[in-house]
């Protein structure tokens, strides 16, 4: 089976060695995303609802270059620096998936790239 590299101009540049997405037959698999807005490369100024915002227009952007959207989504992981900001990143997050939601895993990390307060990678399917 072919593996193919995607890049979105959509979404930020990768920050280290690793491709914005990699789809495998019918399953893509996208790198997490942080914040950065991809115009400036700077992470978005606000709390981490607009971080999060950020975080979810940046993997539509890579959904969509590689023609998936947020319904072909069957798994997410988010990563949080502090999870008492859950419910907020929730509330941003549910917008994004209709009816299915795909399935998810939620974890505390002691930091991430650039300051970020959240980041949320996910695999797609056709």
């Amino acid at each position: 089976m072919a593996t193919k590299s995607i890049h979105s101009a959509g979404a930020p540049a990768p920050i280290g060695p690793y491709s914005q997405a990699v789809r495998i037959g019918k399953t893509l698999y996208c790198s997490g995303q942080i914040g950065l807005d991809p115009a400036s490369g700077n992470l978005v100024e606000g709390d981490v609802c607009a971080q999060a915002e950020q975080v979810m227009k940046n993997l539509g952007a890579v959904l969509c270059a590689a023609d998936y959207t947020y319904g072909d989504v069957v798994k997410t992981t988010i990563f949080l620096v502090d999870m008492n900001d859950f419910a907020a990143v929730n509330a941003v997050y549910s917008r994004y998936f209709d009816a299915t939601k795909p399935a998810r895993s939620t974890v505390a990390v002691a930091g991430l790239p650039r300051g970020a307060h959240v980041e949320i990678d996910c695999i797609a399917r056709k």
